[in-house]
């Protein structure tokens, strides 16, 4: 009986996989440039570092978590995101007292029990990059510039970065009076998951995506008609940095972040083709998060990039990679594959691709299998190229042989500079 994948998981396979490659080689390259450094976290934490993070009213916390009871009796999550973990490190390994500013990137899976769909599932993987030890609106302008070079680097097409302001602890309380007034003004018209967040977190009310809640969303209050003095200074001077550089960012009012910790500026990366769900990330500043999970009053500004969503968005085209092996051996004999094999390590070593195939085949099944790989070169080895000392180069695409056109002493470099001149 076969044993299937978890609903909501899923293989990727090598056709995919090496995409994945790509992108996580692309972000890196951009990374450096900004002076991140990578971080890896762990996949298991304690699950009251979400509760305190992301809130406890929250859909993930209350919904979504994967939790589970250690044998000590310890309550354990799956991460269902980065930037909650990345700060209990940093707490935890007292970076405050050893850097003025830490700029860390991750790769990584994440795990939130919901529904299964288009560009959604139980496991995820994310793209992130967090800023901890600045609290300036330079680096949040310097966070967007750093998402746009990461989406130009993956040559996301039509992707739109929107941004808002969630205000301070200072005017978000009258900000929150308002969107309660309004919520209960039209409390018949909200679905009953928001009925509930109007006392718990009415903020959730402007992220709900059911038809009636969205149909009356934009007769609520905005935040950027109640931001404080200082606030609205921040958010106008992050809007002309980016102006500055010739980026402008779609202003949505009613745009928050699915988490608690986050205040003043805040922005999502939306794409077409997801459907519904059409989100390729997002993030934004979170000050008072490091000193609500133990550590300094640090201010922090994060975000991150969902990785099957990009996929999905570039397709195979934006993303394709030629993996295929540059040469395929063909040994005849026990002799033949001996030599096969000394000569496919002597050439990996100098970091030409190459496969061998199965000595004990025949010679026409080999050849057939060295087609599927796609390579323009095989390369026999048998009992007359091992008397002469000479290996015979078959062209794939020509159907033709080269006799005697390489010496079994021969080099990466000399192999390479062979193919070259045969293939011109």
């Amino acid at each position: 009986m076969k044993i299937p994948a978890v609903k909501g998981f899923r293989d990727v396979l090598p056709d995919e996989s090496i995409r994945w490659a790509v992108l996580e080689e692309r972000a890196r390259t951009v990374f450096h440039r900004y002076n991140f450094r990578e971080v890896r976290i762990p996949i298991v934490e304690r699950t009251e570092l979400f509760q305190r993070s992301i809130g406890e009213t929250t859909d993930i916390v209350e919904k979504e978590m994967y939790t589970f009871t250690d044998k000590d009796g310890t309550q354990l999550t799956l991460r269902p995101e980065g930037t909650a973990s990345v700060v209990r490190a940093y707490v935890e390994h007292a970076l405050a007292q050893r850097e003025r500013v830490s700029k860390w990137y991750y790769f990584g899976p994440m795990f939130r029990r919901e529904r299964p769909q288009k560009g959604r599932l139980r496991q995820f993987s994310q793209i992130g990059a967090e800023v901890l030890g600045r609290d300036d609106a330079a680096a949040d302008a310097e966070m967007l510039f750093l998402l746009y070079d990461l989406l130009a680097a993956f040559a996301v097409d039509g992707a739109e970065v929107q941004l808002n302001s969630l205000g301070c602890q200072a005017c978000r309380p009258g900000y929150r009076e308002a969107l309660v007034h309004w919520g209960r003004a039209h409390f018949t018209e909200l679905c009953d998951d928001c009925r509930r967040r109007l006392d718990q977190n009415p903020l959730r009310l402007l992220d709900c995506k059911q038809p009636g809640c969205l149909a009356i969303r934009d007769s609520a209050p905005r935040m950027l008609d109640h931001l404080c003095a200082e606030c609205g200074a921040h958010f106008a001077r992050v809007r002309e940095l980016l102006r500055r550089e010739g980026m402008q960012p779609t202003i949505n009012p009613y745009m928050v972040r699915g988490l608690d910790y986050y205040c003043r500026t805040a922005f999502e990366v939306v794409a077409r083709g997801l459907g519904a769900q059409n989100a390729l990330g997002g993030g934004g500043r979170y000050d008072g998060l490091v000193r609500a999970l133990g550590g300094p009053d640090v201010a922090g500004v994060g975000f991150a990039l969902g990785v099957e969503r990009l996929v999905m968005v570039l397709g195979e085209r934006a993303l394709d990679v030629d993996i295929r092996p540059e040469v395929v051996l063909l040994p005849v004999g026990d002799e033949g594959e001996a030599v096969a094999v000394e000569l496919a390590h002597r050439w990996r070593a100098g970091g030409v691709r190459v496969e061998v195939e199965s000595a004990g085949r025949s010679l026409k099944s080999q050849m057939r299998q060295a087609d599927k790989h796609g390579t323009r070169f095989a390369i026999i080895v048998g009992e007359e190229e091992l008397a002469g000392r000479a290996l015979t180069i078959r062209d794939m695409e020509a159907r033709r042989d080269h006799p005697r056109a390489l010496g079994l002493d021969l080099t990466a470099d000399g192999l390479r500079a062979a193919l070259a001149r045969l293939g011109a």
